[in-house]
């Protein structure tokens, strides 16, 4: 089970899912892999969604906050490996699938990269809007291109 709350950014609600201790999913509504409600237990008094909520305030006024929550995203070992790396592209850059691949491995493919990206479950937190495709190409974004050029635009990426 997990505990939810819903969030208003600028681009779109949001839910937020929590274990009680750290932050398992941020989505936009409607996205691909949106998780079923039969988990969730609705509670807007976690203080980790008050950190969270404060974080996503603050990114989406243009800042580039420091994350002081706990993170716990649940996913295959290779899964996890690919968001690890996500969380290590900076404010504002970005990096391709290929890219990505080659950090983990000469033989990787860049599909294979491409599906661990697209089941990120926690968006924005977790970088996956700043992965484009081979030469720098807008590619798909599990909560919508039109959102990916959003986030891309407000941290002033190039793509």
């Amino acid at each position: 089970m997990y505990y939810s709350t819903n969030y208003s950014s600028p681009i779109g609600e949001m839910l937020i899912a929590s274990d009680g201790e750290a932050i398992c999913g941020t989505w936009f509504f409607g996205q691909k892999h949106f998780p079923s409600s039969e988990n969730l237990i609705r509670n807007d008094n976690l203080a980790v969604f008050d950190d969270v909520k404060k974080w996503f305030d603050d990114y989406f006024n243009g800042l580039n906050p420091e994350i002081n929550f706990n993170l716990n995203p649940r996913g295959t070992d290779f899964r996890l490996k690919v968001w690890r790396i996500l969380r290590d592209i900076p404010y504002g850059k970005t990096m391709t699938y290929g890219e990505i691949a080659q950090k983990i491995s000469p033989t990787m493919s860049a599909q294979a990269v491409g599906g661990a990206v697209s089941h990120n479950p926690i968006a924005v937190i977790i970088p996956c809007h700043r992965v484009l495709g081979s030469n720098g190409k807008l590619t798909g974004y599990a909560g919508g291109l039109r959102r990916k050029i959003q986030l891309l635009n407000l941290e002033h990426g190039q793509f």
